[in-house]
């Protein structure tokens, strides 16, 4: 199916996601922050032959560098800023104002998530990406 890559620093969060995901045959990876993100994303350092996921679910409170942080960075990086973004947080409304502008964020979701409902939600971001690309 999609490659996905989970940027969260909370390993229980990392391992359902992984498992939820990993049901509908998606590939995924993880960074426990923006810092680590980047070098999987092969941005920092610079790998362009790495390849890139299908969707980043990214958390927002993270160490080192943050989800907010870490958009930032992926929307100057001309091969990243097209990548579609889900934002899982645990900090509601105010978060999701200081996304509002970001053009690659393609849907929010607050913690505790329903899984079946992130399925669901992530089907929906793949298949418009899909439909968008080809």
């Amino acid at each position: 199916m999609a490659a996905i890559l989970v940027v969260d620093d909370e390993p229980e969060i990392v391992t359902l996601l992984r498992f939820v995901l990993e049901q509908d045959g998606h590939a995924v990876s993880s960074a426990g922050n923006g810092v680590e993100a980047l070098e999987r994303l092969g941005v920092e350092p610079l790998k362009a032959e790495l390849p890139l996921p299908d969707l980043i679910v990214l958390d927002i409170m993270m160490p080192v560098m943050d989800g907010y942080q870490l958009n930032q960075r992926l929307q100057v990086e001309p091969r990243t800023q097209g990548l579609p973004i889900l934002v899982l947080t645990a900090k509601g409304q105010k978060m999701r104002d200081l996304f509002e502008m970001a053009p690659n964020v393609a849907a929010y979701v607050q913690k505790p998530f329903d899984p079946k409902m992130l399925r669901e939600l992530i089907s929906g971001i793949l298949t418009s990406r899909k439909q968008n690309d080809g």
